[in-house]
């Protein structure tokens, strides 16, 4: 029998995996219409502010009082996480209006890499010679994907890029703050969207203010698609932060690496993205590269696991007979 915490981890997941499934879908129509990556980057984060508000309320969440009143916590913690949610999320953007969702995901496959190399550097983590050969297909699949892709442009692969490693670096330093700092994750979700969306509307005014006409490019299917996306992004984010207040980083980017496969079979099934074999094939092997790196990952965590417990029992006394 499955434990109630089981059960509300794989509906978790699944609604994960749906609603990311469908921000991807909405947000491609929407950049489609309204080619504006920035402003609808300013919307989303506005939604996730502002969609906050009436939940942390209506689950009685209190703001963290403390972080108004120490200021090393915005220096050090807060506005860090929030310029690397605000450019993650841009370069996302950015990406998901040049390039099919398809190859955007079949890119950010590329999260194990960043993941390893990041462990390396941040945390000083060595990996198994598996782990680094599971890579290998990973890369070779990416880059085949590139070179058959029908709609490549060098700038949405480089955003691609950019929106994964960042994502990679806010997910061990959202999960680091979680662990670290008395906040429930719905209230630092709130605060970082707040924060993000102040630090981006300088670049709006900036970029894409002076270019958008309202009256001829904000009509209604562009609002409503606006706000669905909004509704979306916040609800993907609220999964997305509740799934690393409670998976661990690795667990997290297994779930992660799953999604992405289900976000490319959905896209390229309901948005018909032009694929050609070798596109296909560059894209499987990608997938099977992540798959290998999800196993070899999980059985080095049960084996570790299973050391543990055996070390333990090793050194607690043996009962009296």
């Amino acid at each position: 029998m499955l434990s109630n915490s089981t059960v509300q981890l794989c509906i978790l997941i699944f609604l994960w995996y749906l609603i990311s499934s469908l921000a991807n879908i909405v947000g491609k129509r929407l950049l489609t219409i309204f080619p504006h990556p920035i402003s609808v980057t300013l919307a989303q984060l506005f939604h996730g502010w502002a969609y906050s508000i009436p939940l942390l309320r209506l689950i009685n969440i209190p703001q963290p009082t403390y972080l108004y009143s120490t200021r090393i916590y915005y220096i050090s913690i807060i506005i860090p996480l929030a310029i690397g949610k605000l450019f993650s999320q841009l370069t996302s953007q950015i990406s998901l209006r040049l390039v099919p969702v398809s190859y955007t995901h079949t890119v950010k496959a590329l999260m194990p890499i960043f993941t390893v190399v990041l462990s390396r550097i941040i945390l000083s983590e060595e990996q198994s010679f598996m782990t680094y050969i599971s890579l290998i297909p990973i890369i070779v699949g990416v880059i085949i994907a590139s070179l058959s892709e029908l709609s490549f442009d060098a700038i949405g692969l480089i955003s691609a890029l950019f929106s994964t490693g960042l994502l990679a670096i806010q997910n061990i330093y959202s999960k680091k703050t979680l662990q670290h700092i008395d906040i429930h994750h719905l209230a630092l979700l709130s605060i970082l969207s707040k924060f993000a969306w102040c630090l981006l509307i300088p670049f709006w005014f900036l970029f894409d203010g002076p270019h958008i006409d309202i009256r001829q490019e904000l009509t209604l299917t562009v609002i409503f698609f606006m706000l669905i996306d909004g509704l979306c992004n916040f609800i993907y984010n609220v999964l997305a932060f509740t799934m690393i207040s409670r998976l661990s980083p690795l667990s997290y980017v297994i779930a992660g690496s799953t999604k992405r496969l289900v976000v490319i079979i959905i896209s390229i099934l309901i948005l018909h993205n032009p694929v050609t074999k070798m596109n296909l094939f560059g894209i499987s092997l990608a997938l099977i590269g992540v798959v290998l790196y999800n196993k070899i990952k999980y059985n080095e965590k049960k084996q570790q696991s299973l050391l543990k417990t055996i070390t333990i029992q090793s050194i607690l006394p043996s009962p009296v007979p």
